[in-house]
């Protein structure tokens, strides 16, 4: 149990590593700590909704509406009433969010590289298919807890 406990442990090292090497990265070209996670989930799905993008970032609904406002404001997202649910808005990426968007990729592919700069594409495969099934495994208690229906997923 010691060393599966290690891995998670890890996991979250490696999360909080690379989020902060991103964060500082982002605060340099405006962005408040975390927000480019919710600026890449909508150019990567444009039109999703909020709960939509909730579900995909593990966060709650008002860390969710609180980032999406800030993107808003700054003008790197639009929202629109959805054509079919009224109360839903559906959220775009502007012009200057799709271009914010590349620079973020490019610093991400950098991050990527130093990541897995000795791991075979093999081992790349295979540690993508191993942690997709770790997400797999929690997805069902996250969406309990957090009192989500689990019909949208990433």
């Amino acid at each position: 149990m010691h060393q599966i406990n290690n891995m998670l442990r890890s996991i979250g090292t490696i999360s909080r590593s690379v989020h902060t090497v991103f964060n500082i990265h982002c605060k340099e070209l405006g962005f408040q700590r975390g927000q480019f996670v919710f600026l890449t989930r909508i150019c990567e799905r444009p039109g999703l909704q909020l709960i939509e993008l909730t579900h995909l970032t593990r966060v709650d609904k008002t860390t969710t509406t609180r980032a999406v406002s800030k993107l808003i404001s700054k003008g790197y997202v639009v929202h629109m009433r959805d054509a079919h649910d009224r109360r839903a808005w559906n959220l775009f990426p502007t012009k200057k969010g799709r271009s914010m968007y590349k620079k973020i990729i490019a610093e991400e592919n950098v991050e990527a590289a130093l990541c897995f700069s000795n791991f075979t594409v093999s081992e790349k495969k295979q540690l993508a298919a191993l942690l997709y099934k770790v997400i797999g495994n929690i997805d069902s208690a996250w969406f309990e807890i957090k009192n989500y229906r689990q019909e949208v997923q990433s």
